[in-house]
Order: structure tokens, then C-alpha cells, then sequence
């Protein structure tokens, strides 16, 4: 039955292998396959001629990706490693080589365009230098740091963190401090079990006492009719609030001093009027002025 996966399936080319071999020759310095891919180790001073070969003669259109490996122990302690893409074939390659701080590796971005920005990040991440590349500067970490944070000997904590100082009102940068000792995890499966005693697991093979206590009777657990009578009694008779309680009770006296206030005018049924805002009465019309009669 095939089983069916979302990601894309790549072709496996037979005789790939041999056939860049042959191509490469005295450029390559070994070929496997791995992972349903193919891996070339070439020479450093040859990737640039190696990539264009794969790119013009075996359809090898794009450049997916250039990243860094770290292995501190070797006197080339850097792996720079190529992943192609071919359109054509469906199919991926990797190509990879050695280098030291020392010794540049050529660069590709007369090839692809894009492979300006990716060797940026493997010179800011591991400090391996591209020789030709006209813009090689940091590209993740910012302006004056110190260091290459995907190396093996950079600390976990890096050497300096900046903060926004309110006093200078700028950015600025201070030795790390760290308010406890980094901590190492152990990140061993539970379900497989460490392969050293874990704190408190010592006192597991021992029983505390020889003879574990057992109960045979409700007197030995304190439990009984004479409990259960006692556990009936009330336990706060002749306590205060017992004693104050009552229908019949006075009122407490109060806590706190509050002057009387003075006793209400009106009724209840005033509050409206009270209230609300008295209507304007419309000016009385002035009737008009007798007039005189003339005495004579």
C-alpha cells in the first residue's frame, strides 16, 4: 500500500552519482548519498567552478539555501554547505566544503543573486569569510556586536546585552549579568529513566518502618459512639455570640460616631414636587387703562 505524504517527493536519479562524478573529476573529493540526496565534497577554491557546472550543464536552476556547520575539533573547522534545486528534474543536491577564519571561500553571488544575502548570514553567524563578496557585513546581529553566536565556543549568554537607558536616553550596552547560574536540563526521557539516582529516589528502596502500622478497630482510629457523641455536643455553648443572639437582643452599639440628623419636613409623597424643577407661570396680560372722564 503507498503511503501517502504531504510534503513533495524528489526524484532519485540512478547513476547521479557517477555521472557528476565523472563531470566534477579532479574537483570533487567525495560523493554519497544520504536521505534520498546526494552529497559533494569539493574543493574550497573549486565551488565557484563546480556550481556553475552544475547549474549550466546538469539544470541545476536554483539555489535554495548556504548554511554553516561548526566542528571545533577539526583544523578546518567549518563546513559550508550549498543546497540546489533542479526545476527540470525534480530533483536536490548538496554540495559542501572546509574552511578556517582564515581561509575565504569564493564567492557565488556571480551565479545567483540571492547568494549575497545568504553568505551575509553564514559570515554573521559562524564569521566565515566570502572572498569577491562586495557586501559582506553582518545581516541578524546588530552594529558592533562582538563574536559569531552559531559557533560552538560562544556562550549560551552571549558577552553583552544593550537596554534603554532612561538617564542617557539611548541604547547601551553592558557585560551580561544573569540573576542565577545558567542552568543545564536534563532532557532524558521520563519513560526510559535517568542513568543516575534523581534527589529523593534514594529513599525508595528503603521503607521507612519495619512494619507498617495497620488499623483493626474503630478505637484505634479514634472513631466510635463516644466520638460521634461528642463530635454532637455544641462546642460553642456560652460563647459570646451565643450569649448576644436572640430575637429579643439590643441592637449593637455603634462604631463610630455619626452626628443625628434632623428630622424630616413634609411627606414622602413631596419628594416629586420637591424635586422637580417648578414650572415658569406665563405673565399676567395687563388690562387696558380706563380713561379719564372729564370733569366738566
Amino acid at each position: 500500500m503507498a503511503t501517502l505524504h504531504s510534503a513533495p517527493r524528489f526524484t532519485i536519479i540512478d547513476g547521479l552519482k557517477s555521472a557528476l562524478s565523472e563531470t566534477l573529476g579532479d574537483h570533487l573529493l567525495g560523493a554519497y548519498e544520504e536521505h534520498g540526496e546526494l552529497l559533494l565534497t569539493v574543493k574550497r577554491d573549486s565551488v565557484e567552478d563546480v556550481l556553475r557546472m552544475l547549474r549550466d550543464e546538469h539544470k541545476y536552476q536554483q539555489l535554495m539555501e548556504i548554511a554553516g556547520v561548526d566542528y571545533p575539533s577539526r583544523a578546518e573547522r567549518f563546513e559550508v554547505v550549498y543546497m540546489l534545486l533542479s526545476l527540470t528534474t525534480n530533483s536536490r543536491i548538496m554540495v559542501k566544503c572546509s574552511a578556517s577564519e582564515d581561509t575565504p571561500v569564493p564567492t557565488v553571488t556571480t551565479l545567483w543573486p540571492n547568494a549575497g544575502w545568504l553568505e551575509r548570514e553564514v559570515f554573521d553567524m559562524y564569521g566565515v569569510l566570502f572572498a569577491g563578496n562586495s557586501d559582506l557585513r553582518r545581516i541578524l546581529t546588530d552594529y558592533g556586536f562582538e563574536g559569531h553566536p552559531f559557533r560552538k565556543d560562544f556562550p549560551l549568554t552571549g558577552y553583552h546585552e544593550l537596554r534603554y537607558s532612561e538617564d542617557e536616553k539611548r541604547v547601551v550596552y553592558e557585560p551580561v549579568e544573569l540573576a542565577q547560574d545558567l542552568r543545564q536540563f536534563d532532557f532524558m526521557s521520563p519513560w526510559e529513566g535517568a542513568d543516575y539516582v534523581l534527589p529523593g529516589d534514594e529513599k525508595a528502596d528503603t521503607s521507612p518502618v519495619d512494619e507498617p502500622k495497620t488499623t483493626e478497630k474503630p478505637s484505634d482510629t479514634g472513631a466510635g459512639a463516644k466520638t460521634d457523641k461528642q463530635a454532637s455536643e455544641k462546642v460553642t455553648a456560652g460563647a459570646p455570640a451565643e450569649k448576644d443572639g436572640g430575637e429579643e437582643a439590643p441592637a449593637p452599639e455603634p462604631t463610630e460616631d455619626q452626628p443625628a440628623r434632623p428630622k424630616r419636613k413634609g411627606k414622602t409623597s413631596d419628594t416629586a414636587e420637591a424635586t422637580e424643577p417648578k414650572k415658569k407661570r406665563a405673565p399676567a396680560k395687563r388690562k387696558p387703562a380706563a380713561a379719564k372722564k372729564d370733569p366738566k
